[in-house]
């Protein structure tokens, strides 16, 4: 990273800072080493032992995100909140846009849903760009529900194709090959990365709302809908931020927590522990919010006019892997 760069840098996070400061959040700091972790099927995770004379030893696991202790938080009558914390995944590609070791910021609105954490984000966004002129910054920002992106882009209605043998059959009309053992939700990712994302507009912040429901998450289900409460970010075609209005009825966050871990136990390396009581949290006193996740390097190249995280953070793995060799 360039002198000129790390001075940027500092900039972009005070701007965050004073944005969220000014719209009454509260700067908070969490572990980066935690005893149990949400289980997400889909992420890897790094593991390391805790080794005390006094206390034994236990096995502890870096963040993936600070969400598990946000929430904590906001049990306990935090209020608005924001947070940006170094986070850890594993078994993902070094390059572009991913490192082991990343920036993320999280915050937490109370009383909110996804919806209005759209007005937020495109609030923030026009406070980081303001007097700026970037190439994928045009107004106004594209708002789309998912199902209308692919009646859109590839004619597929997915109310008509709510069973795994529905939409592979389409898949496979579409010139894929789904592997035997393909959820739902495996071959959806397949259609969406291959005919979807590459679409996307890169000359305007483009939002995708309305999940399909088979992906599952901790976002609350939309109504009488086959869809989650949920959005992503792209911008240049680039996944910037997530968005849910956050599940808040005990016994589906433990569903979705008992699904994920088995899901987690027969296809993981490292099967992190889970919090037995972190589910009872969500009782009739959880205030209703919705939460957004965002990867700061990657919103730093993007304003900084870099073309890859690597120029955006002090020593990336990929230099390190490098001089290793």
């Amino acid at each position: 990273m360039k002198i000129k760069t790390i001075a940027e840098r500092s900039y972009i996070l005070s701007q965050i800072r004073s944005f969220f400061h000014t719209n009454g959040y509260l700067e908070v700091e969490t572990p980066i080493l935690a005893p149990e972790l949400i289980p997400e099927s889909t992420i890897e995770v790094f593991e390391t032992t805790f080794s005390s004379e006094f206390h034994g030893t236990k096995q502890m696991y870096l963040i993936p995100s600070p969400e598990i202790f946000m929430k904590k938080l906001i049990v306990l009558g935090s209020g608005n909140i924001f947070q940006i914390t170094k986070s850890f995944r594993n078994s993902e590609q070094i390059g572009k846009e991913h490192n082991p070791e990343f920036t993320m910021m999280e915050w937490y609105t109370m009383e909110a849903d996804y919806m209005d954490s759209i007005a937020l984000t495109e609030k923030f966004l026009i406070h980081l760009t303001e007097g700026k002129d970037y190439p994928w910054y045009k107004k106004p920002l594209v708002k789309i529900s998912i199902n209308d992106l692919f009646i859109q882009n590839i004619s597929i209605d997915l109310l008509k194709y709510q069973t795994r043998k529905s939409l592979k059959e389409k898949a496979v009309a579409l010139g894929l090959n789904p592997f035997k053992n393909d959820t739902w939700e495996d071959i959806f990712n397949r259609i969406f990365l291959t005919f979807i994302e590459p679409e996307l507009p890169i000359d305007r912040p483009v939002i995708l709302y309305d999940y399909p429901i088979q992906i599952r998450c901790l976002a609350k289900e939309k109504r009488g809908t086959p869809w989650r409460e949920r959005w992503e970010l792209y911008i240049n075609g680039i996944e910037l931020a997530n968005c849910y209005t956050e599940e808040t009825d005990s016994r589906k966050v433990e569903e979705t927590f008992q699904i994920e871990y088995l899901k987690k136990a027969a296809g993981s390396s490292v099967i992190p522990d889970i919090d037995p009581e972190y589910s009872t949290m969500f009782d009739k006193n959880y205030p209703e919010c919705s939460g957004v996740a965002m990867g700061i390097d990657r919103l730093v190249m993007l304003l900084t006019g870099e073309f890859s995280i690597e120029g955006v953070i002090l020593f990336p793995q990929s230099d390190m892997m490098g001089a290793a060799n």
